[in-house]
């Protein structure tokens, strides 16, 4: 009978089961009662809060929905119980063949806006999270046009890009880029452009704020380890930068995305959502519709129409979000 080798590896023989980790101890009678009397105390706190936040939420959804289901014309909002309940007014605003453009310009519009500023602001985030001189005088400049109304810097680029006297057409101009003027708020292959920019201007430094506070929270030490290492700038960016700052760029995109999507106060004093419709949005449509053809029931409808799509929008964007981010 001759005897196997020590050494000979066996097959077919299972390797043995690693242990598992105890599972932990159930939580005491008395732990779970703190437990639920600090979760009861919290609420309380909070309830007053809670309840005026929701008072303002949900009154005035409560009357859109309201005004959306009452047909004919609509003078006082008092009354409205005086017209008869109807769903004509989303029959009227789905069918319309119009909504579809409308749509479609306020995506254009939101992604014509959001992708630059986010370009932008992440660009100025890096460069003001060196260290150079005057970087305590050029922060703040950067973030002013966050402060200023939206009303004050559509009325400071509709001179900007005035056809007979604008900066904008001299500018271009003066570099060959055109050879005459432009008339960017009255042509409507220019006037969507001519809405675009103020947005972005308005909008870049909310980028700048959040990815520089992100920025600020990165170790030096992987930088320095990154150089050290020979990596370039280009490779710091993607293996430091980047991952440090993506989940703060995705939840800045979804909350700057949705608030652009339903923008007016660029476009109505600029184009009031010209010339021939081309830079009607949705909340354009909905101003017009109230205030221009008195009809507050479509405009209602229109409104919660808009306030489906930005909830579906940002359903999909969170979904999205927790996927790639955990």
């Amino acid at each position: 009978m001759t005897t196997e080798p020590q050494h000979t590896r066996r097959r077919g023989v299972a390797k043995p089961a690693t242990p598992r980790p105890p599972a932990p101890p159930e939580p005491s009678p008395a732990l779970r009662r703190e437990h639920r009397r600090r979760s009861v105390f919290a609420y309380l706190t909070l309830s007053p809060t809670l309840a005026i936040v929701g008072l303002l939420m949900a009154y005035p959804l409560y009357v859109a929905i309201d005004l959306s289901l009452r047909g004919g014309q609509i003078s006082d909002l008092l009354n409205l119980e005086q017209n008869p309940l109807t769903l004509d007014n989303y029959g009227e605003v789905l069918t319309d063949p119009g909504l579809v453009s409308d749509i479609v310009r306020s995506i254009v519009y939101t992604l014509g806006v959001v992708l630059p500023a986010f370009g932008i602001g992440l660009g100025l985030a890096v460069l003001l999270n060196k260290a150079f001189p005057g970087r305590r005088i050029i922060r703040p400049l950067v973030l002013l046009p966050w402060a200023v109304p939206g009303v004050v810097v559509s009325a400071a680029f509709s001179w900007m890009f005035d056809a007979s006297y604008g900066v904008v057409n001299y500018l271009l101009r003066s570099v060959g880029v055109i050879d005459g003027n432009v008339a960017w708020l009255v042509d409507s292959n220019t006037a969507m452009v001519a809405v675009i920019v103020p947005t972005i201007w308005k909008y870049y430094p909310f980028f700048v704020l959040v990815l520089l506070a992100q920025l600020q929270s990165v170790p030096g030490e992987l930088y320095e380890a990154a150089r050290m290492d020979g990596a370039s700038p280009l490779r710091q960016f993607v293996h430091v930068t980047w991952p440090a700052v993506r989940t703060a760029a995705a939840l800045a995109i979804v909350i700057t995305g949705i608030g652009v999507f339903r923008e007016f106060d660029f476009i109505y004093p600029l184009t009031g959502g010209g010339p021939n419709e081309a830079t009607q949005t949705l909340a354009i449509r909905i101003y017009n519709e109230a205030f221009q053809f008195f009809e507050m029931g479509t405009a209602a409808a229109l409104g919660i129409v808009t306030m489906a799509i930005c909830g579906a929008l940002l359903k999909a964007a969170g979904r999205s979000v927790r996927r790639e981010f955990g």
